[in-house]
Order: structure tokens, then sequence, then C-alpha cells
């Protein structure tokens, strides 16, 4: 029987680790506050306990870990994060956890993980080719290939928050730059659209569980970011020609419906097969995912 594996979620509010089994089953978990404001050194040594604690149930092969921030796929180092986590453009993850864990450790992206996730044992499972939008305080995607991710040249292929987007021209993006689909189809965008219309300043969950509450703007404002959602989506099936579109995230759920009326209405006839679901993980999508990265390592060597 295959030993299970440790993955890990660096986030910019929360970390976790989990031990992960050859099913894709969660174990045990642990999870702690992210030490942003410390500075990558604390946020390494953070995720490094958590891991640890962990470690001796694992087997001997390496970590996963799914990163806020684009990963360079070849040295597991950060190309650029946000200021979600200070200083964390340039950290090179991979070589500080091995150092402090003693095991070879894999880095990906958190949303490419939790992508690897959904396909192992998710929404998308045995899917051979999926497209998944992330809904969270940002937008961010990722594209998964017979059971791998396409990282692009970069490592942020399927970086979906940043197409132009009708109605964001003077909304700003997480980028800094003014237009993108981010700007409205995240807890971010959410809490913009309601400020503007009300003049309340919210947090993007707190909208959400207002258009829920009945709450008439906000839910002009979830609709909205739904729709421009889902018919990017559309949009995207056309070029991409997935099996499936999956959409995860902590503001996911609220957008879907209004996301699934726009997908379907403009979705092209020769794609109306192609599914938009919601992903099934949850919080587990991203240590998931990154224990994914790192058994299909071990089987490789």
């Amino acid at each position: 029987m295959t030993a299970p594996v440790v993955g890990v979620d660096i986030g910019g509010t929360k970390t976790a680790a989990a031990l992960v089994g050859p099913g894709g089953e969660v174990l045990q978990r642990r999870e702690a506050p992210t030490p942003a404001r410390s500075g990558p050194e604390a946020v390494l040594d953070a995720a490094a306990r958590l891991a640890a604690d962990l470690l001796w149930a694992a087997g001997a092969g390496p970590v996963g870990v799914g990163t806020a921030g684009t990963v360079d796929p070849a040295t597991g180092s950060i190309r650029y994060a946000t200021d979600s986590l200070p200083g964390w453009t340039g950290t090179p993850v991979a070589d500080a956890l091995a150092m402090r864990l003693g095991r070879e450790v894999r880095v990906t992206n958190d949303v490419h993980a939790a992508a690897l996730g959904e396909c192992w044992a998710g929404a998308g499972r045995d899917r051979a080719h999926v497209l998944l939008a992330a809904v969270g305080t940002g937008l961010g995607g990722a594209i998964v290939r017979n059971g791998h991710v396409e990282a692009g040249a970069r490592g942020a292929a399927g970086q979906v928050g940043h197409l132009p987007a009708p109605g964001a021209e003077r909304l700003r993006c997480g980028c800094g730059r003014y237009g993108h689909l981010e700007a409205v189809a995240s807890g971010t965008g959410l809490a913009t659209a309601y400020a503007i219309a009300t003049g309340t300043r919210l947090s993007g969950r707190a909208v959400a569980d207002r258009a829920a509450a009945g709450d008439a703007t906000a839910r002009q404002v979830v609709d909205r970011a739904g729709s421009v959602l889902g018919a990017a989506l559309a949009g995207l099936v056309a070029l991409l020609d997935p099996a499936a579109v999956l959409v995860a995230g902590g503001a996911g759920g609220a957008l879907l419906p209004a996301a699934s009326h726009a997908y379907a209405a403009e979705l092209p006839a020769g794609w109306a097969d192609v599914p938009l679901l919601p992903a099934a993980l949850g919080a587990n999508a991203v240590v998931v995912g990154a224990a994914r990265l790192a058994m299909a390592h071990r089987r490789e060597r």
C-alpha cells in the first residue's frame, strides 16, 4: 500500500498541512495563521512546523506545497507575489523548506494545486482536461491535462483573472491595472461594487451573505459578477476545449448560479456538453493537490 504524503497550503491568512492518503483522503490536518507581516522566514518556519508534526506518519518521499504567488516550476522559487505575503517574491520555497524538513519539497501555485486535487479526488475526477476558476479574495485559474498542470513558460498559465471584462474599465485589479475580470468576479470585486452602490464597505463574503439574505443591491452585485464570470468561462471553453469547468473558492458558490446561466447562454453549440461544476474539496483542495504533486514525483523517480 502506498504510504501517505504531506501536503502544505501556504496562503496570505492561513497555512495548513495535511496527511493525505493514497486515494486523496485527508487523514490528519493542521492549521495556523500565516505570520505574513513577520516576513518570509517566519512564514517558512510556520509551514515547516505544521508539516513536521505529520511527517512521522508519512512515507520517505517528498513533501508537496501549494503557495500563493507565481512559482518557477524548475526551482520551486517565487517569481512574483502580491502584498498578501510581503517579501515573498524571490523566496526559494522548495530549497528553504527542504532544509528545514530534511525532505525534498515540490512546490506549485496554490490554485494549480487546488486543480490537481480536484482532478484527483474531487469534482474533476476521471476527466482528462479541466479548467478551474478559483474565486476568492482575487480570481485565479488553472488548466489540468491528463493529471498534470499546464504551467506555461513562467509558471503562470491559467490566470483567468487578468482577462478584459466588460464593465470593469474603471475598476482596479489586484495586479494594479484596470479593466480585468478579477476586478468584478472576486471577493474584492464584490466589496468594491457594493461600496460604489451603497457607500458601505463590506468584505466580499459579507456581500455574498447579504445577497443570500435578500439584500437587493447585494443580489445585483453578486449576479452581475457571476454573469461576467460565466460569459468569460464560456469563451475560454471554446479556446481551451476542456472536458469540464470547475468553480472553486470562498466566493465561488455565491457566483455560481448567475455564472451557470450566463455560461449556458454564451457557450458555443460545439461545446454544449462541457459542464460548469462546483468544486468539491473546499478548504482541503490545495493540501490534497500538493500531496498529489509529491506522489507523482515519487512515482517518477
